[in-house]
This record gives structure tokens, sequence and C-alpha cells, in this order.
């Protein structure tokens, strides 16, 4: 008897069908010789710093660093009823192991070791490695079981990554929120993405355009233009010498060039394909894939590699012939054409998941109630796999160069020879044409054309462009691969798994926001940048982590030199964070102060929750809401505060009497003792305190 653990019901369902339990429990199946379960996503979770001590719940500068000695794990409210019936179960007497079903990959590593280690478990561990949801993959891989401690690399860099996470988000975090006075939200990877989307609009902003002419030439059924001529003085003597002058060709060079097909996809890649033909974010391309996954409709999405296994080959030949005719790709009038299968076999570039393919279950995807989002993306999927078999695409790319009047112009033309994999392209959607021929007329060297006709055009240079979700997601896989050895794996910020939700993060914490298909940072995300040091915004430190945890999973690096590391790092931000002055801490604050403490004369300032002290070593605070008003159904706001802290009293006209159900009129009196503020209320026509 043995237990299965996977990531989702969905999935888990999947897996019981065909490991045969059937008997539906609470919280579980059980059949003759097995039982299977799930784990509801991340179930547990390290726990925050207040759970590390009392003194932690309230963020001061000086409690810091937080290292944990012993780190912690809590179960969300929501999921604490399946995880008491994981516990039972990772403690039941009659069975001989427990099946690692999470997704096959670092974070499904992260989900199930949590989990195993809160309940205290001491059952075997075996783990199920597939990539994908199908019968007949599930079959072989619980045929092809290994004992988990083959993937405890693995489980240590998640392990690295989660509490690097932690460490550097809970301390940065609280650092430079205490320092400034304001919620500064710091990560790992978000703070280096968001200063890539600072840097670009900077960029735009800043952007100068320059003015530059091109001259163009009619030979009667060619033109040829001469490009990018800065002075426009310079433009019109061209122009000038060349109207009317003879003009000779000096070169016709035709060469012919191949595009081979793309590869396969990647989830990156096949996320900013989403994003860049239907306009979908990473997060909900995503999803869409996850679905498409446990549906059983293509294979495992979280993947960075864009090829196939060697021994996939037969295999491949069958998906495409199945999806073909899904895909209307079957016409018989057309002259058949064999895939090149072996052009997207290279077991060398797979690592844990090879490349996003369709299923032989695709068949049945016109009977699935599947939304317009799945719908698009299983189209994507197989339209690339039927591109990457294909063959490459062939053009004449013809260039004639043109003397007249001791200059030089050009004309490039382009034919299409054989249209290759690109023919499958316009059948994708309109957006995704193929380019159209441009054709030269029959020229020859030397010949000679007269009475030449010429213009000049004025044009600008053009700023960058703003990150799209495409465009993003290339520039984080590709983040400080510059600084990095030829040899040296490139991970970037994050990886294919993590992107789509830092995006997210990043405009749910108010830092970014989306306009159309653009992100742009919002002004909270410049501000946040344009605080922190250059080594927390630098993506090349960002990707050597990356690269790091990839060599913790290799077993080429020690967790504890990474952790060592990531704990300096700590220490330095620390550090730096002390040296932020008395003037720059205050550059978030309102000009205008509140008052002045009444325990050491600082100005004091108006907060979210409070009215606090500007001088750090000073406790003192207003709070706007607090138990003896309470009771009153009164709030200080911040004309009662301003009075409160210049005059110790405030008349207030709207204080509610429970007992009486009234509202009635008072002086609400503050004084100071040790600290701490004591109210009391005064009726002006009787002077009598309550």
């Amino acid at each position: 008897m043995y237990l299965v653990i996977a990531e989702k019901p969905s999935v888990s369902q999947s897996i019981a069908k065909v490991i045969g339990a059937y008997k539906k429990e609470n919280g579980y199946l059980e059949g003759k010789e097995c039982t299977v379960s799930w784990c509801l996503g991340h179930l547990a979770e390290y726990i925050g710093p207040e759970g590390y001590g009392e003194h932690f719940k309230n963020w001061n500068f000086e409690d810091l660093p937080i290292f944990p000695t012993a780190w912690k794990l809590a179960v969300a409210k929501d999921k604490k009823d399946q995880y008491q019936v994981l516990k039972r179960l990772l403690n039941r007497e009659d069975l001989e192991y427990v099946v690692n079903a999470c997704d096959a990959g670092r974070e499904g590593e992260l989900i199930f070791k949590r989990v195993y280690d809160l309940s205290e478990s001491r059952l075997p561990v075996k783990r199920l490695w597939i990539s994908s949801m199908e019968d007949a993959a599930i079959q072989r891989g619980f045929q092809q079981l290994k004992d988990a401690s083959e993937y405890q690399n693995l489980a240590d860099a998640s392990v690295c990554r989660a509490q690097a996470d932690w460490l550097i988000g809970m301390n940065a975090t609280r650092a430079f929120t205490t320092k400034y006075f304001k919620k500064l939200t710091v990560g790992r990877v978000q703070t280096p993405t968001l200063s890539m989307l600072v840097e670009r609009t900077n960029q735009i902003d800043g952007f100068q355009k320059q003015k530059y002419f091109n001259v163009t030439l009619d030979l009667d059924d060619l033109q040829v233009i001469k490009q990018k001529i800065l002075e426009e003085d310079v433009a019109r003597g061209i122009a000038e010498a060349c109207e009317g002058a003879t003009a000779i060709i000096t070169s016709v060079d035709k060469t012919e060039k191949r595009i081979n097909p793309p590869k396969l996809y990647d989830l990156t890649t096949l996320q900013r394909e989403a994003n860049r033909y239907y306009g979908m974010t990473a997060k909900q391309t995503l999803n869409a894939a996850q679905s498409l996954y446990e549906k059983k409709l293509i294979t495992y999405p979280r993947t960075d590699s864009q090829y196939l296994t060697d021994d996939m080959e037969e295999s491949c030949q069958q998906v495409i012939e199945v999806i073909k005719p899904e895909l209307g790709l079957d016409n018989p009038f057309a002259e058949p054409v064999d895939p090149k299968v072996n052009q997207v076999l290279n077991s060398k570039k797979v690592s844990d998941h090879h490349a996003i393919i369709p299923t032989l279950e695709v068949t049945k995807a016109k009977q699935m109630n599947l939304n317009n989002e799945e719908k698009k993306l299983l189209s994507l999927v197989g339209m690339r796999l039927i591109e990457a078999v294909g063959t490459p695409y062939i053009y004449e790319e013809t260039i004639v160069k043109v003397q007249c009047a001791g200059e030089e112009f050009q004309a490039k033309g382009k034919v299409e020879k054989d249209a290759g994999w690109k023919e499958y392209e316009e059948l994708l959607n309109a957006e995704k044409q193929k380019e159209d021929s441009k054709l030269l007329p029959d020229v020859q060297q030397n010949q000679s054309f007269s009475d030449v006709q010429s213009k000049i055009s004025e044009h600008y240079t053009t700023p960058p462009k703003p990150y799209s979700e495409d465009t993003l997601l290339s520039a984080m896989e590709t983040a400080g691969n510059k600084e990095f050895d030829e040899d040296t794996e490139k991970k970037g910020l994050g990886t294919p798994a993590t992107r789509a939700n830092i995006i997210e993060k990043l405009v749910y914490g108010g830092y970014a926001s989306r306009k159309g298909k653009q992100i742009v940072p919002t002004e909270n995300g410049k501000s946040l940048v344009e605080v922190l040091p250059d080594y927390l915004k630098s993506a090349s430190m960002t990707a050597e982590w990356e690269n790091q945890l990839l060599e913790i999973e290799q077993g080429k690096r020690n967790p504890k030199d990474f952790m060592d590391g990531i704990q300096s790092l700590v220490l330095k931000i620390i550090d730096s964070c002390k040296e932020i002055s008395g003037e720059e801490s205050h550059r978030f604050q309102q000009k205008d102060s509140v008052g002045t403490c009444p325990v050491c004369g600082s100005l004091m300032y108006e907060g979210k929750k409070n009215f606090y002290c500007s001088n750090r070593d000073c406790s003192f605070a207003l709070w706007k809401e607090n138990r003896y008003l309470e009771r009153m159904e009164k709030k200080i706001d911040l004309k009662m505060a301003a009075q409160l802290l210049k005059n110790g009293r405030v008349n207030v006209k709207d204080l509610y009497s429970a007992k009486k159900n009234m509202y009635f009129e008072a002086d609400l009196i503050m004084e100071v003792q040790d600290g701490r503020t004591v109210f009391s209320l005064e009726f002006p026509n009787n002077h009598k305190k309550k």
C-alpha cells in the first residue's frame, strides 16, 4: 500500500484513474493498493518575522537583520483541513512509501517537501517525474519511480530560493520602509525587473529626437535611396546635384537566403507570442497552459527547453499526424512533405522537461469546454510544432547600388523562392502574416539612366518603445548575459515558472501598470527605484543568483555557500540604510508637518494609521484609531491632531454616547505620561471631566 500526493485535485483525479483509486473519501481517493491526495498548491509557507518573536510585530529598524535560526512553516487558514488529511495519511502505519507527484520542477519539489517536513512523516519518498498527463505517460512514470534522494539537489535549490527571497524581501522591505516612513517593497527578482521598466521610461522621457533627411532618385521603375543625412543643406546639395544628371548602376548583388524553422516553445517564448498576437498577459498564458496540461492536451508547460529528447521521434511523428486535421492542415491536394522531426530532437538541450507540444489527446479538444484563451494557446502550440518540423523559408535578396553625382544610392528587393515553414503562419491568425515580396525591376550592372529625378524627405529618429510583456519577458530572460562567460548556463531574472508572478506582483503592488499591451512603471515605482542602491537593482547580480541556484540543482554548488552570500547581502543592505541622512529619509513626507512632538520637540508627520515623530529615537505616536475614542465612534483626523499637538486639547462636536443614543460636544484633552497619551473629556458648560 502506498500514498500519492499531487499538487492539485484535478491532477490527483487523473493519476487515481490510472492507478486504480476510485473510492472518494474526505480529501483523498482510496484504492486497493494505493491512496491519492493533493496539496492545494502552496499549502504551507514560511511564517513572517512576527512568528519569531512578539517584538517583530512592530517594524523597527533596530531589530534588523532578521535571520531565523530554525525556519518555521505555517498552513494557510483556508487549507488547514486538507493539511490535516495529508498529515494523517503521511503518518498511517499501513503505508509502505509516499510518491511525490507534485509538478516535476523546483516549485513542485518545494510544495511537497514543506508538507512532508511539517507532518514529521517517516515514510520513504519516491518521485514521479512526468512531462504529460496522458494515461500512458502516467503509467510509464509509475513504472520508472525513482528514490527522492536522486532529487535532493533540486529540493535544496528550492529551499535556497525560498529562503533567499524571504531574507531579502523581509529585511530590505522593513529597512527601507522604516527609514523612509513609506511602505517600500523590495524583492530579489522584482526590484531589478522594476528597475528595467524605470530605465526604459527614463530613456523615452529623456529622448531627444534628431532630424535627418533621405534623398531618393527616380530611375524609371527603380527607386534608390541615400539615407540618414543629418544636415539639410548637405541633403539639398546632393538632391540638386543629382537632379537631371546621369546615374549608373555599379553593382547588382543577388543572394539566396534561408530562415530556418523556429524552435519549439518553452514557456517564455509561448508567453511572449501569446502577448504579441493575442494581448494575453504572462499570467494568463501560464494559467491557460497549466489548464491545458491538466486536461492532457499539451505537455508540461513550466519548461525552459525548446527541444524534445532523442527517444521521442516516433511519438512526435504521431502527434504531428494527429494535429494536422485538427488545425486544418491535411490538404489532400497539397504536395506531401515529410516532417523533419530530427530538427527538434536534442537530448543534450533538455534539462528537466522537454519543449511544449500537443499530446495525442488533442483529438478530444473539440469535445471539451475550452475557453477562448485555451483555444488560442492550443492553436499556437500545435502550429509551432508544424512550423518547427518544416523546411526553411527561402528568398532571394537583391541589392542594387547606384552612383550619381559622386554619391552612392541603394535599393533592396526581396523575392520569395520557397515559403517553407512560413506557409503556416498566415493560417494562425490575421496578425501573423508573412512579409510581402518587394520585386525590383530587372536591371544590369553598368546600366545608366539619364535625366534623373530627385526628391528629399524629412524624418526623425524615434525613442525606444515602452516594454510590452513580450519584450519585458525577453529582457528578463537575457538580463545579465553580457556579464557572464560564454559557457555559463544563463537564467536571467527569475525562471520561466516565476516570471509571470513577478510581473503580477509589480502591478498588484502599485509599482507598475498596464496600458494596453504596454507595461510601465508608476510614480511609486519610479520613486522606489530612485532610492534603492544600484546593487539591489542589478540585473546581473540577480541573474547570477539564478545561475547559482541552477548549479545547486546540478550538485555543483554547496547550498550553504549560496545562503552565506545572501546573508552577507542582507547585512550590506542594513549597513547602507544606516547611512541614509535625516533629510533624505523625509523625501516622501508632506512638506508641512502636523506639529511638534510633545515628548522630544521634533516635527510630527501624518502616516497611514498614525501621526508619528520624525525622531527615530522617539517612539511617540498619536494613533488615528484608539480605544478611548472608539466607544464614541470617533477617529483623530489631521485637523484634530494639529490642535492636540499645539494646545493639548481640541473641541469635538460629534462624539457619540451609546448609553443615551445621542451625539454630544466636548473638549478632547490629551496629556502625555511616560511617552504615552492619556485622553479625557471636558465639557465647556460645567468644566467636568469624563
